[in-house]
């Protein structure tokens, strides 16, 4: 198993271009299964999670061309198999999306509960009750939900108890082919749903509304083939900007979606960053300062990513001040603070565990630390970055999992690290 070490003490400078969102991809790779012809699908980042969706998509027959540029081609229509197995399923909650285009297209999917990180509980019944307002008939059987229909998915009257950007793909995939018009309301409002359902209205479906609470689908009878480039990770993008901040650095990102990050541009200036934008470029520089600590609490789009929060404690914990960081969509999604305060943070949780309180420190110290979940490993790194002497990131197949070529980046930007294996 490998592992990142750092030497820390390097400044962020240079250039990169954002990598495709891997949150889009993955669901445009279920979305295929909608076609009756094939799609492709280009700006898909080399991630372990993307060769686990392709896995599972060729598991069941259908036919995935890939070339030099990671221009992902799908055919479903040479699909031989309805089951997706708990092997692939387990290590990715996104590869449970098959489940709805599965059942609207074929009108039979046994799909596996899904796995994927450990940031507390995440269940679906918010996708199985979705799906059975369309019509689906669900059954529970070990392990696996078995969902069949009677002559086809109906139009049907959705309402999400609370805000689910999985949940809201997965609803929004499967009305497309169902009989009649489907009204979902209360749905998640993030970029990656906007990009899905611009995906699938190049399929031929009549989606409407998506990027506010209330969606509309228009069923069709049948979709076709397109091709769609993906938006820009505006996590990866967040992720470097912080990481560069927290460095005291300069760097420029292109390729990026700066709308897509407002609020995260917002605290960055509030913690003592330049930043300038001009088109798909964002600049960051902070001019060697020390960042300001800065407080915030997670919500869903348009307010701060929960996906960025363990980034942005990172920084805190070498800021100047004390911060306050309120985290309000996932549980247990504080395990990294335990590993920084082994670096020297000064980070306490209140509140049950939902609110972490950091008092910045000069300096971090370099120590072994291991990543508990993707976002977390990746703050890791930027403990790292930031501490005197060595660190070394273990278990870092988590960071694999949502970031493209991460040292190879650093390493361009001129931090001191490099993969190495298990001893």
């Amino acid at each position: 198993m490998d592992r990142l070490l750092i030497q820390g003490g390097a400044v962020l400078r240079g250039e990169l271009r954002a990598s495709g969102a891997k949150n889009s991809a993955l669901k445009m790779f279920a979305a295929a299964l909608l076609a009756d012809e094939s799609v492709t699908i280009s700006n898909v980042p080399h991630l372990r999670d993307i060769t686990t969706m392709i896995e599972l998509l060729v598991s069941l027959g259908v036919e995935v061309v890939i070339d030099e540029k990671m221009n992902i081609e799908i055919h479903a229509n040479t699909i031989k198999s309805f089951k997706a197995p708990y092997e692939l399923v387990k290590t990715m909650r996104a590869s449970f999306n098959v489940l709805g285009p599965l059942l609207a297209h074929y009108g039979q999917a046994e799909v596996s509960l899904p796995g994927g990180c450990a940031i507390g509980p995440r269940p679906v019944d918010q996708h199985l009750r979705g799906l059975e307002a369309l019509g689906a008939k669900i059954e529970m059987v070990d392990g696996y939900v078995n969902a069949t229909t009677d002559g086809g998915l109906k139009g049907g009257h959705v309402y999400f108890d609370f805000s689910t950007v999985g949940g809201t793909e997965h609803i929004m995939m499967a009305a497309c082919l169902a009989d009649g018009v489907t009204v979902m309301e209360n749905c998640a409002r993030e970029p990656e749903i906007v990009d899905l359902a611009d995906f699938l209205n190049k399929m031929g479906a009549k989606v409407e509304g998506a990027g506010t609470d209330t969606i509309t689908i228009t069923g069709v009878p049948s979709m076709h083939g397109c091709s769609h480039r993906v938006i820009a990770d505006r996590v990866e993008t967040g992720t470097y900007l912080i990481a560069a901040a927290a460095t005291g650095g300069k760097i420029k990102i292109r390729d990026a979606n700066p709308e897509h990050l407002e609020v995260v541009i917002s605290k960055l200036r509030e913690a003592g960053a330049k930043i300038t934008i001009d088109g798909s470029t964002i600049e960051l520089d902070m001019e060697g300062r020390r960042p300001k600590g800065v407080s915030l609490v997670t919500a869903p789009y348009p307010a701060f990513p929960t996906d960025l929060q363990a980034q942005i404690i990172a920084l805190n914990s070498v800021a100047e001040g004390t911060s306050t960081i309120k985290e309000t969509i996932f549980e247990n999604r504080f395990m990294h603070v335990h590993e920084m305060n082994r670096m020297g943070a000064k980070i306490r949780l209140e509140g049950n565990n939902t609110t972490a309180i950091v008092d910045g420190v000069p300096h971090l110290t370099g120590a072994p630390v291991m990543a508990n979940d993707l976002r977390a490993s990746v703050s890791l790194v930027i403990a790292g970055l930031v501490a005197q002497g060595d660190t070394i990131v273990d278990r870092i197949y988590h960071i694999d999992r949502g970031y493209e070529q991460v040292e190879e980046k650093l390493q361009n930007l001129g931090a001191n690290i490099r993969r190495v294996a298990s001893e």
